[in-house]
């Protein structure tokens, strides 16, 4: 679904009265050919930091990576983390996962199928992903087996991603998990601002709007949101403008 507006910047954020949440892959950071080869710009914790403490500690990332994971890449950055889509969280009151899987035996599967076909497992705390980023052509031989692996997994579910498929905990979105902090300290009261690029925040970005906030997608393709932003680089310089104020 798309909006007249979608092509228009986002106005700037107000720190004294918004909740920020923010995805990172492909909204903070550059999409990476390998998950674990994301670069993350020089500054960019210490201004995540800064915004934070304008927002009087209203901002959280909120990823589906693994919490451990998001907070190596931004050691720096103390505020709170949503990782696994809500499965994980830091700094905030999630339940976390409702759902127990056989892990190894899981992630062994999906790595003996990525190498068969060439392409990539990611083993991730509460499920797993193929990634066909490097053979674009397998899309289909990788939604199959994802699709199989449901079948075999009841209580996950299949979630497309940009160039992968994950399965993850049915209990675990994002829009669920903001759902359950935002009325909490310190985000209560304030208007939710979600910044995401993926299929996967797209209920994120409709639950911000309706609840009066603002949805920015990053980055190409149709979106509910009501603004866009060109990517990770417009992020970083739109957050930034508001610590200048």
């Amino acid at each position: 679904m798309t909006t007249d507006t979608l092509n228009t910047a986002p106005p700037a954020l107000v720190p004294d009265e918004d909740a920020i949440f923010l995805d990172f892959d492909g909204t903070l950071v550059d999409i990476a050919p390998r998950p674990d080869a994301v670069r993350v710009p020089e500054g960019l914790a210490g201004m995540l930091m800064d915004l934070h403490a304008m927002c009087g500690g209203a901002l959280a990332l909120v990823s589906g990576r693994a919490m451990g994971e998001l907070a190596a890449f931004l050691p720096d950055f103390t505020g709170p983390l949503i990782g696994s889509h809500g499965a994980e969280s830091r700094g905030l009151d999630l339940p976390g996962a409702g759902h127990a899987v056989d892990l190894p035996a899981l992630h062994a599967r999906f790595a003996e199928f990525a190498a068969a076909n060439d392409l990539l497992a990611e083993p991730k705390p509460h499920g797993a992903a193929i990634h066909f980023r490097a053979r674009p052509e397998a899309e289909t031989i990788a939604r199959a087996f994802a699709e199989e692996m449901i079948a075999l997994h009841p209580g996950l579910t299949l979630q497309p991603a940009k160039m992968a498929f994950e399965l993850r905990p049915e209990s675990a979105t994002k829009d669920t998990a903001l759902r359950l902090v935002a009325d909490a300290a310190p985000f209560a009261g304030r208007r939710p601002v979600y910044l995401g690029d993926d299929t996967t925040d797209e209920p994120a970005l409709i639950w911000a709007q309706a609840r009066g906030g603002m949805g920015v997608k990053v980055g190409e393709g149709d979106s509910a949101a009501r603004w866009r932003l060109s990517g990770p680089d417009a992020v970083r310089q739109w957050l930034a403008a508001a610590t200048e104020t």
